[in-house]
């Protein structure tokens, strides 16, 4: 999965801060015309089709007979007046996860579980360790090719262990994406024609939710890097488990076949869901750097140096999953904002002000 932390972290933020619920708070300058596309349940990581019309995201939401992850796509509304109507491109079956379109605009990649059983797969028992949070890294997660009515053309990975968090690069040929197959999770890339597959990172720690940059030139991920005895014994423990701590995770960007990886993030605690902005050059992520207790989450920018950190969004609970049109002129993400109080996570839309 590009395994979202918001399950948690939304019912932790929202039981702890009281605020004014609200689509757009002060000083979040960069947006305007924001919209608020889904209410109700969990609804996250939204990604754009390359032309700019439609979006793809997963949903949970237990009132609706959604119990875990779905994928589901729907059109951008283009008038304040025009409704949002998604609809359900998966299964139902499984656990889904980490929605992209393809270049042609007439497919989607996902990752899924349903080849392991038609059921939601069990979340672990935090209290077995010491309610950590973790993140459970399903090893029936493969990843397929569906086309936009939700029949499966095509299965893209089949290896034994997890394999998720897809992403396509801008010209739609290659694919980076998460894989156990080697005992750690790496990053590989995927010719899409040949299916030829290639290894990318090599070292200890969790590498995924990686991104091309917008000129093709790079990736972007979020990786952890245990270095004492005790974090690299925590870090291997649970993932003979198939499980890992998401709490310590920094940004790192090499070029688009690996080489020359270097860490632009030296914040601590979880910064993550990063993606370049329309320049190729800036950055823009999600984190939790400024407060001790690891909530809330906000937006923030920075060089492509790590330099110039500049504060985006202000909600007290959940910003994240930022993605920007191809078209370099509005923004998706997922906020707990204007829930009412309740722990919902929703998906918002706004043009981007520089």
């Amino acid at each position: 999965m590009r395994i979202t932390l918001f399950t948690l972290l939304t019912l932790v933020a929202t039981t702890c801060f009281a605020q004014q619920d609200s689509i757009q708070y002060a000083n979040e300058k960069h947006f305007k015309n924001i919209r608020q596309l889904t209410f109700g349940g969990d609804n996250a990581e939204a990604y754009w089709s390359y032309d700019g019309k439609y979006l793809i995201f997963q949903k949970t939401n237990p009132k609706e007979g959604i119990m875990c992850d779905q994928m589901f796509i729907g059109k951008v509304p283009t008038s304040p007046n025009e409704p949002f109507i998604p609809k359900l491109v998966s299964s139902g079956k499984g656990r889904t996860t980490c929605g992209f379109f393809t270049k042609d605009g007439g497919h989607i990649i996902y990752s899924s579980t349903h080849l392991g059983g038609d059921e939601c797969p069990p979340v672990p028992d935090r209290a077995k360790y010491g309610n950590k949070y973790i993140w459970p890294l399903y090893s029936s997660y493969d990843i397929f090719k569906a086309d936009t009515n939700g029949v499966i053309v095509e299965q893209l990975t089949n290896t034994p262990g997890y394999d998720a968090e897809p992403t396509l690069s801008p010209d739609g040929k290659t694919m980076v994406f998460t894989s156990m197959r080697d005992g750690d999770l790496e990053l590989y890339i995927m010719n899409l024609a040949t299916k030829a597959t290639k290894r990318i990172t090599h070292t200890l720690g969790y590498d995924g939710g990686a991104w091309f940059s917008p000129d093709g030139t790079k990736i972007i991920w979020r990786a952890s890097r245990p270095k004492s005895k005790e974090e690299i014994d925590e870090y291997t423990s649970l993932l003979k488990e198939n499980l890992v701590a998401p709490t310590n995770m920094e940004i790192w960007v090499a070029e688009a076949d690996g080489s020359n990886p270097r860490q632009i993030s030296y914040f601590g605690q979880a910064n993550w869901a990063p993606t370049f902005m329309p320049d190729s050059k800036r950055i823009i992520f999600a984190s939790n750097h400024e407060y001790k207790r690891g909530f809330p989450f906000n937006m923030y920018t920075i060089d492509g140096n790590g330099t110039n950190l500049q504060k985006v969004s202000r909600d007290k609970g959940f910003d994240a999953f930022p993605m920007f049109s191809y078209d370099g002129k509005k923004i998706v993400f997922s906020s707990n904002r204007n829930n009412g109080g309740t722990r919902d996570t929703n998906i918002f839309i706004a043009d981007w002000v520089e």
